[in-house]
Formats: C-alpha cells, sequence, structure tokens
C-alpha cells in the first residue's frame, strides 16, 4: 500500500462498498470474511460510519445497511448523471397532464425516500415531503422498486417483515405482496389503490439508467373520486414519463 493512502480510510471505502454490492444488510462476521479483515476492525468501522449516519444498524438483527447520509453523497454524485435534471421535465409534464402530486422516489431497504415532488394544484393534502420516508409496501413508488429488485436481494427483504397496515386495503402477508411485485414487473407500473391513505390513489413506473438498472421510480397520486375513473390514462402517462426520464439517463431498450 502506498504511503499517500490510509488503510482505515481504504478498509471504510471498501466495506460500504460491500454492502452496496452484496446487501441491502450485511452483519459483522460477513464483511469480516468478505473482506478478510477482523472481527474487531469490522467492528469499530460499522460503528464509526454507524455514528457519521453513513450506515444504520437493525437493531433486531444487527445488520447494517447503508444510511440516509449516503444518499445524500450519492445524490450530488449522481448530479454528475443529471437524475434532478431528467426528472423535472417529464415531473413537469405529467402534473400538467394529471393534475395530480407527481413523486420521484428511491428504494432504501424496506422504504422509500421520496427525492422529488411536484404538488397537485387541487386541494390534496399528502404530507409526503422530499426525504421523507414511507413503507415501502404500501406505496405504488414502494412496490415498483421492490418488483424491480433481484430474487435474492427481495428474498432478504421479505424475510421476517412484519408489515403494519395503514390502511384495510394494505398488503400485509409477504406471500401476497410477492405475487403483486411478479405481476408489476411483468406489467410495467404499480398501482396503490387507497392502501397507504383511504380516498387517496397512485400509479407509478420505474426509472433505468444506461446499465438497464432501475435508479427510481416515478409516481402520480391523487384523490380517488378525482382520478378512481381515470386510472388506465393515468398509468400511460407515468409509463410516458418513466421512459422520457429513463432515456435522459442513458437508458435504451
Amino acid at each position: 500500500m502506498s504511503g499517500r493512502t490510509l488503510s482505515s480510510v481504504r478498509n471504510a471505502a471498501r466495506l460500504l462498498k460491500e454492502i452496496s454490492v452484496h446487501g441491502p444488510e450485511m452483519g459483522v462476521t460477513e464483511l469480516s470474511r468478505r473482506l478478510n479483515l477482523g472481527k474487531s476492525t469490522v467492528h469499530r468501522l460499522v460503528t464509526t460510519l454507524a455514528e457519521e449516519q453513513l450506515l444504520v444498524k437493525d437493531p433486531g438483527t444487527a445488520r447494517y445497511r447503508l444510511g440516509l447520509a449516503m444518499y445524500d453523497l450519492g445524490n450530488t454524485a449522481v448530479n454528475g448523471l443529471n437524475l434532478h435534471a431528467a426528472l423535472t421535465p417529464p415531473m413537469n409534464w405529467l402534473q400538467d397532464v394529471t393534475g395530480g402530486t407527481v413523486h420521484a422516489g428511491v428504494l432504501d431497504h424496506r422504504e422509500v425516500i421520496y427525492i422529488e415532488r411536484l404538488d397537485s394544484p387541487h386541494m390534496l393534502r399528502l404530507f409526503i415531503k422530499v426525504g421523507r420516508r414511507q413503507p415501502a409496501h404500501s406505496t405504488s413508488t414502494g412496490k415498483c422498486l421492490l418488483a424491480h429488485l433481484d430474487d435474492a436481494a427481495l428474498d432478504r427483504i421479505l424475510d421476517g417483515w412484519k408489515m403494519e397496515p395503514k390502511t384495510v386495503h394494505t398488503i400485509t402477508d409477504p406471500a401476497v405482496l410477492r405475487r403483486r411485485l411478479e405481476e408489476i414487473r411483468r406489467l410495467g407500473y404499480a398501482q396503490n389503490l387507497e392502501e397507504s391513505e383511504l380516498g387517496v390513489i397512485s400509479v407509478s413506473a420505474p426509472i433505468r439508467d444506461r446499465a438497464r438498472t432501475v435508479v427510481a421510480a416515478i409516481s402520480v397520486a391523487g384523490e380517488e373520486r378525482r382520478l378512481g375513473s381515470e386510472t388506465h390514462a393515468l398509468t400511460r402517462s407515468v409509463q410516458e414519463a418513466a421512459a422520457v426520464a429513463s432515456h435522459q439517463l442513458g437508458y435504451r431498450r
């Protein structure tokens, strides 16, 4: 190793990359084996990274996942790919044609983090601010993102997940959710029919980058009494907006 580098910083970077590639959650023992580092060294690394909010520890499993601070750093880097610029025109268009509240979100384990938002010009009050987290199982954005995980990553997320009901329509059975996710992957869009809030529906579609990876999802939400009869047109509009954003990120069929 060069005298100009710090082994602790390099090991921390290796650890973060390992969780990013092989996560979403990993324990100290597994990280120790994969990185060929002592458990005490790994424990010090994850403790420090958790204090800096680069990692989050699950108190139930004692496993670690990437924290919100990593998203903040990543979002700055993604600006080089111009995710924000890729999202802005289709989100504006989607709000214009639907009159709904438009969001874009990314997945963090079992939650969605909303990274962009355009409020509806109508009086619907949806308290989902940029940076806020929502349970993935009860939102169209979350289900859309879960549906495009690989099988191993999805298995890890569904294992032991006690899904809290937000309304009487919320899916709380992992087996039922898995079947719904298979349908979403096949159809290319996800719906939330009063599963997170009574009287509110939403539709979401995936956004892909040049590597064909689903990096985010775009959704439009509104009152069921206003949009419920327009779900087919709504779905087509959301998919078109997602296709435009994906194209801007370099995705080609």
